[in-house]
């Protein structure tokens, strides 16, 4: 079973440690039965504490075949959040040995996330030049005032972006 999740830099505000764990356990127990104890939070008004939403977890993988949790885009995930993040997952992982966590994001949290998960295999994805330059060079040949942009212009735009793109990784 597959929970996956994208953290989208126009959504940080939204994309709490809670929203986040919600939607991972939403897509794990679908219709199955809440928990008693979590039905009556919802039905008094109050939102499940994060404790809360992690024992959910915990006992809805116990029930499943082995479970994989996607989140991608990691470094997309608010910096505060980042650490009772990864910390939740980590505690997931070590009740529930069946479980595997596929992590992507931008260099720069990689060694956040290998504090939690030192255990962590990385594999670092360089994206390929010529795609890239397909794709821009498609983009701009597709600008609605192509006379805007004289040749320097363009060379300098492709150039820029490819000089700029930064190596992405996928881990633990």
């Amino acid at each position: 079973m597959v929970a996956w999740l994208y953290c989208d830099y126009l959504t940080q505000q939204e994309q709490t440690v809670i929203n986040i764990m919600g939607a991972i356990w939403k897509q794990l127990v679908g219709r199955r039965e809440i928990p008693q104890d979590i039905r009556e939070a919802f039905q008094e008004g109050r939102r499940p504490l994060l404790p809360d939403l992690v024992r959910m977890l915990r006992i809805a993988i116990a029930s499943l075949p082995p479970v994989f949790i996607c989140i991608d885009g990691l470094d997309e995930c608010l910096p505060r959040n980042l650490p009772e993040l990864l910390e939740s997952l980590r505690d997931i992982v070590r009740e529930s040995p069946k479980t595997r966590i596929f992590l992507t994001g931008r260099p720069h949290v990689r060694e956040t996330i290998q504090r939690y998960f030192t255990k962590a295999v990385v594999i670092l994805i360089s994206p390929n030049q010529d795609d890239i330059r397909y794709y821009v060079e498609t983009r701009l040949d597709r600008d609605d005032q192509p006379e805007a942009m004289n040749k320097d212009l363009r060379a300098d735009i492709v150039k820029m972006i490819l000089d700029k793109m930064s190596d992405m990784w996928v881990g633990v």
